[in-house]
Parts: C-alpha cells; sequence; structure tokens
C-alpha cells in the first residue's frame, strides 16, 4: 500500500474509536471448508484461526460473552436466495456436508451463542443485534471469514445498529492478501478500529480489574 494512499485518507479518516465497556467476541464464519484443500473456498488461514482461538480462550476467562456463527443451507440452496444462486462455492454449506461443519479445533461449548445464518453479515436476518442489546453489550469484537466477505459485512451491520466495532486483522483471513488488507484498511478507515490480538487480549484482560466483570 503506497504511502500517498495512507497519507491521503488520514485527510479524512485518521480517527480511533477505542474499546467499549461491555464487549462480544464474534467469531464469524470458522467452517471446515476453508480448511479442506479439496473445496473450493479452501484459504489456508490456520494463523487466523489459531488467534481467534487464542482470544476465544481469554475471552471466556475475562467472563467476556462468545458468539460463533455458522453459514447453513437447505440443500438446494432454497433458503439462500440470490446469494446461493450467485456464489456456487456456498453449496458446501448445505446442512449435513463435512465442510459445513466448524473448522477442526473450534467446538461449541455450552455457554456459547450460535447464530445460524444464510447471508454474509452475522446481524442479517439474525437475532444476534437484538441479543447483544438485550445482554447490554456496547462493543462487538470480530474475527473471522473472510476478511472482504462475512467479515466485512458483519462490520458494517454492527457499527450501523449502534455497537462500537473492532476487527481484530491477526484472526481474520481471507484467500489472497489483497482483499484482506485491503478490506482492514479500509474497514478500519470508516467503519472499526482494526486492532492486533495483542491489544485486544489486553482489553479483555484489564475489564476484571476495572470493572470486576465483562457483562
Amino acid at each position: 500500500m503506497s504511502q500517498n494512499l495512507i497519507e491521503n485518507y488520514k485527510l479524512a479518516y485518521n480517527n480511533k474509536v477505542g474499546f467499549g465497556k461491555s464487549p462480544a467476541l464474534v467469531l464469524v464464519d470458522f467452517a471446515q471448508a476453508y480448511f479442506d484443500p479439496q473445496c473450493s473456498l479452501y484459504a489456508g488461514v490456520d494463523d487466523a484461526l489459531a488467534s481467534a482461538l487464542r482470544i476465544r480462550e481469554v475471552a471466556h476467562e475475562q467472563g467476556v460473552p462468545v458468539v460463533l456463527t455458522e453459514v447453513t443451507y437447505q440443500r438446494g440452496g432454497r433458503n439462500g436466495g440470490r446469494f446461493f444462486e450467485k456464489a456456487k462455492p456456498l453449496a458446501a454449506f448445505v446442512a449435513g456436508e463435512p465442510t459445513a461443519a466448524f473448522a477442526s479445533g473450534l467446538v461449541p461449548r455450552p455457554d456459547e451463542i450460535i447464530v445460524s445464518k444464510q447471508y454474509p453479515s452475522a446481524f442479517f436476518g439474525t437475532s444476534l443485534a437484538s441479543t447483544l442489546t438485550a445482554m447490554g453489550i456496547d462493543n462487538v469484537v470480530l474475527t473471522g471469514l473472510t476478511t472482504s466477505g462475512c467479515v466485512r459485512a458483519s462490520c458494517v451491520d454492527s457499527m450501523s445498529h449502534g455497537f462500537t466495532t473492532t476487527v481484530v486483522a491477526d484472526a481474520c483471513g481471507d484467500r489472497h492478501e489483497a482483499p484482506h488488507e485491503a478490506n482492514l484498511f479500509d474497514m478500519n478507515a470508516k467503519y472499526a478500529d482494526v486492532v492486533s490480538e495483542a491489544e485486544v487480549i489486553a482489553f479483555f484482560r484489564s475489564l476484571r480489574r476495572n470493572t470486576g466483570s465483562a457483562t
């Protein structure tokens, strides 16, 4: 990314919002499809999953609510509408397909919220916004796949629903660095603060000292 572009954006977009007081961690679509070399969605994003799992562990230690999202379709994709019609690889998420399962290493816990969705955003057509609002959450911390797709869509909708939004760069991934970096850049400019794994872990660990609980 050229220095001229960075300096140009700083003229208009150079604001950091910071974290909220009551965060929730969202792991977007860490599905086996992205880790199976035989699947057309394979992205080689093991590092992103490893980062998200480390953050998730700290979130549980500190009492930060954790949400897992999954994409799931009926056989034939009837409930996927135009998205399923356009994006043929979404067949990997038909219920019952091995590629639709959570990625190896990500086993849902009883105290985690699971959101099933058919469209890119974790918020569109789901109860996520209402659930987080009822829990008193003011800060959505996003990790997941893919940066240019469902993470970006969830980021825009999170901000639009009134949540302070944080995207963890290390814990997001895409099939190529170009869309990954471009979308992190744009989300950081307009919709969210993009932070590192170390920053969000330090934030989560500060919550108990400062407030006694994250919820």
